[in-house]
């Protein structure tokens, strides 16, 4: 077995889990909202944004697996755990969260980073690709189709359509309400990766969750896109669970058509959405080694 396998697959969740302790947690300033981040290892940097509902833990498999020869940076995305919760639905649009990124990699002192992102994390990873593409050395998205190809999905598959209602009950200004933070756990599977799960669900908003959904997701009457956006100029690399019903993987098709860099896509029959953790091991491997070409 070599280094990457024993990083990604030997280390117990017990050991991976006291990643909160051994990590360095620090603090960017964002305009004057403070995003947390966790980072462990030296090297070239990589930055980690989660999705919903999560925090930077999510990636303890994956900062393990780089920690050598890398600098992981996981962050808690705006109003998450021990980020700041900035009030009102204009705080969580894409180029806000886009610019918390740009503030994490200038408070590590570099200018470029390899990002990775899952979920709305993985929407703000595209984002940064393709409005700072300064900021990114390469892109790596997780269970998050491109914005143009989930657009169109949604404007022409009835399955997509039916499957995002979740979404469309999130736009709602007063779901927040019903949110129950004790229930955003249940996709965990380790009982002692859920009880900190649901303690940093306690120390984040509810109403900010639904902000992203407010500021960000296709409304209806949904619609396929028009023109062209941005091409991504960046070397990218695509995992995406199969069993994954909030974001199916015909999202998947066509994106080499907003990609001018070469595109790696990895499926993965058996996992879900929160494919960091179904597939631990294996997407750890996966990243180690693309990175690594």
């Amino acid at each position: 077995m070599n280094g990457a396998a024993r990083a990604a697959g030997a280390i117990s969740e017990s050991d991976l889990l006291r990643l909160e302790a051994r990590a360095e947690h620090r603090y960017a300033d964002n305009a004057g909202v403070r995003i947390h981040y966790a980072a462990i290892g030296q090297g070239p940097l990589v930055v980690m944004l989660h999705g919903f509902p999560d925090y930077w833990l999510t990636w303890r498999h994956q900062m393990a697996a780089l920690a050598k020869p890398y600098r992981a940076a996981a962050l808690d995305m705006r109003g998450y755990n021990l980020s700041d919760k900035p009030k009102g639905v204009e705080s969580y649009k894409t180029r806000n969260l886009v610019a918390a990124v740009a503030a994490v990699i200038a408070a590590e002192g570099e200018k470029r980073a390899v990002i990775i992102g899952h979920d709305w994390g993985g929407a703000t990873a595209w984002a940064v690709a393709m409005h700072r593409p300064e900021l990114v050395e390469r892109l790596i998205v997780l269970n998050m189709p491109h914005p143009w190809t989930l657009a169109r999905l949604l404007a022409e598959n009835p399955e997509q359509r039916a499957n995002a209602q979740y979404a469309r009950n999130f736009q709602n200004p007063e779901y927040y309400k019903q949110i129950s933070l004790e229930r955003l756990g249940g996709w965990v599977m380790d009982p002692a990766a859920r009880a900190k799960h649901l303690e940093a669900m306690r120390r984040s908003d509810p109403q900010a969750m639904m902000h992203y959904y407010q500021a960000n997701y296709p409304r209806e009457p949904y619609a396929a896109p028009e023109g062209a956006p941005k091409l991504v100029q960046v070397p990218t690399l695509l995992i995406h669970g199969l069993g994954d019903k909030a974001l199916l993987s015909e999202g998947l098709n066509g994106v080499w058509n907003y990609v001018a860099s070469d595109l790696t896509i990895v499926t993965i029959p058996g996992a879900g959405h929160f494919v960091q953790q179904d597939a631990a091991e294996l997407v750890s491997r996966t990243i180690v080694a693309w990175l690594g070409r």
